[in-house]
């Protein structure tokens, strides 16, 4: 029997080159990214998403999109358009049903994260 594959897609955030220096605003883009992602994780697109603990890898996410709608949907990203991260889409399957989730709430500022 053949195996069929389910398709989703891995998002990297890396700090670009040439960042942009964070301002002012950077409160402002911070808390309108996280925004982003919870009404990406609201409309079904995003899976899981969350912070790496390193200087030039900052962000993955796990998108239930094609490659080329994951990577539509992270331009319009308020960070990645204030010049904040890079984006790299890869393509990723797995055998069909391998992967579960469970429906959460993600963070939608600052001030929904617990800092304990």
């Amino acid at each position: 029997m053949p195996t069929e594959f389910d398709q989703f897609s891995v998002v990297v955030l890396t700090t670009k080159a040439d960042a942009a220096t964070k301002s002012d605003d950077g409160d402002t883009i911070q808390n309108a990214h996280m925004a982003h992602l919870a009404d990406l994780h609201d409309n079904d697109h995003l899976l899981a998403a969350g912070p790496l603990l390193d200087s030039h890898y900052r962000g993955m996410l796990l998108l239930n999109t094609d490659a080329e709608t994951a990577r539509s949907l992270m331009l319009a990203d308020p960070a990645v358009r204030a010049g904040w991260f890079d984006v790299t889409v890869i393509p990723w399957v797995v055998p069909s049903g391998a992967m579960h989730f469970t429906r959460t709430t993600f963070p939608r500022s600052m001030k929904d994260v617990d800092d304990n």
